[in-house]
């Protein structure tokens, strides 16, 4: 069964924010394959939605409906709801995700 897969508008304003990072820093060349290899991570979960796993900083405080994929040093943040997965946010694991996780998901 496929799943449909939608990015909410702060996970587009993410990948917006790496690429344009990333472009200005290394190269449009760096910022195109970083860009093509985290929406493909992405589109995977049409077919493998549950594949990731429940992000240990919100396991911690009970937050159970959300999941994460990796790539690279990115964290893709989504939840699984019926045959839509819905991706909220494409975050750096190098910065703190606690903190980021708590303002950026549970708003």
């Amino acid at each position: 069964m496929k799943f449909s897969v939608h990015l909410v508008e702060d996970a587009e304003k993410d990948l917006l924010d790496i690429y344009r990072y990333v472009a200005l820093n290394d190269s449009v060349e760096q910022a195109d394959n970083l860009l093509n290899g985290i929406e493909d991570t992405i589109q995977k979960l049409e077919s493998y939605p549950m594949r990731g796993h429940i992000p240990l900083e919100l396991e911690r405080i009970g937050v159970l409906e959300f999941r994460e994929v990796h790539y690279k040093p990115y964290r893709i943040i989504y939840e699984v709801y019926k045959s839509e997965v819905f991706v909220y946010r494409v975050l750096d694991g190098r910065r703190d995700m606690q903190e980021l996780l708590q303002k950026r998901i549970l708003r």
